[in-house]
C-alpha cells in the first residue's frame, strides 16, 4: 500500500483550470465546481501538474443528493494517459469555499481510481490573505474513549506553489501586465510585509477561536493540534532573557545608524547638487548678459558706421551741388 501523502505541491497550471471551470460553470451563483488532478505521488509528496474538469450537480436544500459522472471520469483519464502516462490521478479539486457532507462520499468514489486521493479546496474569491486553496486527505479516526466506531474524516495537509522553468517564466510574463510599474521597490516591499502581518493576524485569530471553543467544549481536543500549537509557543523567543533583549537592541540601533548615516549623506549629495545647480545658473547667467552686450555693442558700432556713411554722402551731395550752382553762374557771366 502507498504510503500516505504529507504535502501537496500545485501548479500555477491547476490554479489557472480551476478558476476558468468556476467562470464558466458556476460564476455569480452559490454553486461549485468539481475536477480531477492529475500528477505524481512521491515521497509522501504530491505533486499536482494538471487537471480536467467533471460534470456535477448537487442538490441546495439536501447536501447528500449529489450527481458526479464518474464514466465521464473514466474515459477523460484514457485519453490523458494516451498524452502522458506519467500523469495519474492523484485527487479532486473543488471550489468549496469549504469541506461539505458529501465530500467523503465523492473521495470514496474518487478512491476507485487513486489509492489516498487528497482533496484541494481552492477559494476561487479568496478573502483573506495568503495561499487560495487547502489540501486534505481522509483518515480513520478512533475516538479514545471507544464511544464510536472509526469513521473517515479529512486531515488538512501542509500545500504549496511549485513550477517548473517554463511556468515560471509564463507566470513572470502574466504577473508583468497585473504589476502596477509605477510603484517602487520599497513600496512593494513595505505592501508585501503589510500583507504578511495581515495573514499572521488572520491565522492568529483563528488558533485563538479554537482554542475558546475547546475550553468551552464545544470541540473535541486534538492533541495533534495542541501539540502544534505547544511546538509556536517554544519556538517563539523569551523576551525576558536580557541577553536577548540587549542584542536585539544593538541589532535595532545598528541598522538604525545606518539608516541615519544613509540619510545624512543622501542630504548631503542633495545640498551639493543644490549648489552645483545654483552655480551652473549664475554661469548661464552670465554668459547671457555678455553675449547680449556684445550683441549690443556691435548693433551700436554698425549704426554708428550707417550713420558716417549717410553723412559723408549727404556732404559729397551737397558739394557736388554748390558746384553746379558755381558752374551756372559761370555761364551766365560769360554769356553777359
Amino acid at each position: 500500500m502507498p504510503a500516505a501523502p504529507e504535502k501537496v505541491v500545485l501548479h500555477p497550471l491547476v490554479l489557472l483550470s480551476v478558476v476558468d471551470h468556476y467562470n464558466r460553470v458556476a460564476k455569480d451563483t452559490k454553486k461549485r465546481v468539481v475536477g480531477v488532478l492529475l500528477g505524481e505521488l512521491y515521497k509522501g509528496q504530491v505533486d499536482v501538474t494538471n487537471s480536467f474538469a467533471l460534470p456535477f450537480e448537487e442538490d441546495d436544500h439536501d447536501p447528500s443528493i449529489w450527481f458526479l459522472d464518474h464514466s465521464y471520469l473514466e474515459q477523460m483519464y484514457k485519453m490523458f494517459k494516451k498524452v502522458n502516462a506519467r500523469e495519474k490521478i492523484v485527487g479532486w479539486y473543488s471550489t468549496g469555499p469549504k469541506l461539505r457532507e458529501a465530500d467523503l462520499d465523492i473521495n470514496e468514489l474518487i478512491r476507485q481510481f487513486c489509492d489516498n486521493p487528497v482533496l484541494v479546496i481552492c477559494e476561487v474569491q479568496p478573502k483573506e490573505v495568503g495561499l487560495p486553496f487547502t489540501a486534505y486527505y481522509s483518515v480513520d479516526e478512533v475516538r479514545t474513549d471507544g464511544t464510536e466506531k472509526a469513521k473517515k474524516v479529512f486531515n488538512s495537509l501542509p500545500t504549496e506553489v511549485g513550477q517548473t522553468e517554463a511556468e515560471e517564466i509564463g507566470v513572470e510574463h502574466l504577473l508583468r501586465d497585473v504589476k502596477d510599474a509605477t510603484l517602487s521597490s520599497l513600496a512593494g516591499d513595505v505592501s508585501s510585509k503589510l500583507l504578511a502581518l495581515k495573514g499572521l493576524q488572520s491565522r492568529l485569530a483563528e488558533i485563538s477561536e479554537y482554542l475558546g471553543l475547546v475550553l468551552e467544549g464545544r470541540l473535541p481536543v486534538n492533541h495533534d493540534i495542541v501539540n502544534l500549537v505547544q511546538e509556536i509557543f517554544n519556538l517563539l523567543p523569551n523576551m525576558n532573557v536580557e541577553s536577548l533583549s540587549k542584542a536585539l537592541a544593538v541589532k535595532s540601533n545598528d541598522m538604525m545608524h545606518v539608516i541615519y548615516v544613509a540619510s545624512l549623506v543622501r542630504s548631503i549629495l542633495a545640498l551639493h547638487k543644490l549648489i552645483d545647480n545654483k552655480e551652473q545658473r549664475l554661469w548661464a547667467e552670465k554668459e547671457t548678459a555678455e553675449r547680449k552686450d556684445k550683441e549690443a555693442k556691435k548693433k551700436e558700432s554698425k549704426e554708428a558706421a550707417e550713420k558716417d556713411k549717410k553723412e559723408a554722402a549727404d556732404k559729397e551731395g551737397k558739394e557736388a551741388g554748390k558746384e553746379g550752382e558755381k558752374k551756372e553762374a559761370e555761364k551766365k557771366d560769360g554769356k553777359k
